[in-house]
């Protein structure tokens, strides 16, 4: 069983191609895994197997032989979903404790997709509440800990996906992104996520159709893996209303025949209106010149950020407005700080204060392009530190100073949101603790697959993914550990992480 979870995505999904592996043979590998390490990282708190196992037969039973194999498919290849997105039967909570026995009438327009595609849901990876949050942690499950080091945070809001993935739980595993929830926990565990273009990915049944803020996306050990899940993914949908087409080329076709970009743009800051841990930004500046070795011409060069931090409160905090604001009149004292914190923001704010930021976000926008018909990427730091201990919400310092908001760590990240563009992390190192370290590969408009070609090519230069998955492990404790006895974070003092529950 070890064996099968070692493999690749791409791998596994050729032997159910030939028949040489079956999907109920990969259902149980992944069960006997997730048995094995998820009560050491806590990624996988809700499992669905006897619906995968029932899955896994019909696939089994329809397989039809012949024929040439469609884009995407992934023929019975096991999954997690995130525990913001509705499978049908299988209990859904948010991460909160106001629907902790809500079990999915219907499944989600993007699970429908890729399950047709022969996706198998394994099960849900945690997240928190609502998906706000930096550390992946809430009061019905518990922490997710970072398989890296079990001290450490995996990241939010996709830490659950994140872990999992490092640890050898499952092959891929769907997310979400708003200010970098796909993008920082793959950084943290030394996986691979991506924030696709508005509209790639069909977010269905969201209450912000007509925002581009908040996309769908894929996470996976290596980039063809995640390649392939995108091409499950991607496509229009008539649930909503900024999905188009997907490629005439498939962007695993185009991970194999990648090209190497002729000029990028590199910031370790964006010229010092973000602040980087010293280190993340040695180690970034120092493998980011790897490109050179393929002919790339890397540039020091950045846009002007100027109020980015600003106008992405100032949106972020509309939206969740528009999401979340009845829970605020009903159920304010059961709610994270952190989300009554974001959507208080939002109705704080008056519309000539909406106006300002639209039209900021439109100026950073040309200008993130115009350094883009120039270079054909622009690369940055993945995050601003690397993961810290996880009994806290965010990180306690940022290169040595108190971050200013609960935001503050995510500027990297939300900075690309505000530009819509598509935008991969892949991992280039760890730093003296034994941290992974991660890179922000950003392309032009809906360039995935020239984002994803530059990221296969980096990983291939790294060799950093054939050392997944690996076993979860306690490591030393991380700067700023809180002193001994202080609380959890969220609503005072979280629950220890239990077994995965069963839902099926």
């Amino acid at each position: 069983m070890h064996e099968l979870i070692r493999l690749t995505a791409r791998e596994a999904v050729d032997l159910l191609w030939r028949r040489e592996l079956s999907p109920l043979d990969l259902v149980e590998a992944s069960a006997r895994r997730i048995a094995e390490v998820d009560p050491i990282v806590n990624a996988m708190p809700i499992l669905c197997l006897d619906r995968a196992r029932e899955h896994a037969r019909r696939l089994m039973q329809q397989r039809a032989s012949g024929g040439e194999r469609p884009r995407g498919w992934l023929g019975g290849l096991p999954i997690a979903i995130k525990d913001l997105m509705d499978v049908a039967g299988v209990r859904t909570t948010y991460g909160s404790e106001l629907f902790k026995d809500n079990v999915a009438q219907r499944s989600h327009p993007l699970v429908e997709r890729i399950e047709a595609l022969g996706a198998i849901v394994i099960g849900k990876s945690n997240t928190p509440e609502f998906g706000v949050g930096g550390n992946t942690v809430n009061t019905l499950f518990g922490s997710t800990r970072n398989p890296w080091n079990t001290r450490l945070t995996a990241g939010g809001s996709t830490g659950g996906g994140a872990a999992a993935l490092a640890a050898g739980e499952i092959w891929l595993a769907q997310g979400t992104d708003h200010g970098g929830s796909l993008r920082r926990p793959a950084s943290y565990c030394s996986v691979v996520g991506m924030r696709c273009s508005p509209g790639r990915i069909t977010r269905g049944s969201a209450r912000t159709l007509w925002t581009a803020q908040v996309v769908q996306g894929p996470m996976a050990r290596n980039v063809e893996d995640l390649a392939l899940f995108l091409d499950a993914m991607a496509g229009f949908c008539p649930h909503d209303p900024l999905t188009f087409e997907a490629p005439a080329v498939g962007f695993s076709d185009a991970v194999r025949a990648a090209r190497a970009p002729k000029r990028i743009a590199y910031t370790g800051d964006f010229g010092g209106k973000v602040a980087v841990d010293h280190e993340t930004r040695d180690i970034c500046a120092r493998m980011v010149r790897q490109f050179e070795t393929l002919g790339c011409v890397v540039d020091e060069a950045s846009p002007d950020v100027t109020d980015a931090d600003e106008v992405f409160l100032v949106l972020r905090g509309q939206n969740f407005l528009v999401e979340r604001e009845s829970l605020l009149d009903t159920h304010r004292e059961q709610l994270k700080p952190d989300l009554v914190w974001n959507i208080e923001r939002g109705r704080q704010q008056n519309v000539a204060r909406l106006a300002w930021a639209e039209r900021e976000r439109s100026k950073l926008y040309q200008r993130v392009v115009a350094l883009l018909q120039t270079h054909e990427l622009l690369i940055t730091p993945a995050a601003t530190t690397p993961a810290w201990d996880v009994g806290q919400r965010h990180p306690p310092l940022i290169d040595g100073v108190k971050p200013p908001n609960i935001m503050a760590a995510s500027l990297l990240n939300s900075i690309i949101t505000l530009t819509g563009l598509p935008s991969l992390v892949v991992p280039c190192g760890f730093d003296q603790f034994g941290r992974p370290i991660g890179l922000q590969i950003t392309g032009r408009p809906r360039g995935e697959a020239a984002v994803l070609q530059a990221g296969a090519l980096f990983e291939q230069m790294t060799g950093l993914a054939r050392r997944l998955p690996i076993d979860p492990a306690a490591g030393v404790p991380a700067p700023g550990d809180p002193v001994p006895g202080t609380p959890p974070p969220e609503h005072g003092a979280a629950p220890s992480a239990p077994g995965p529950a069963s839902s099926s």
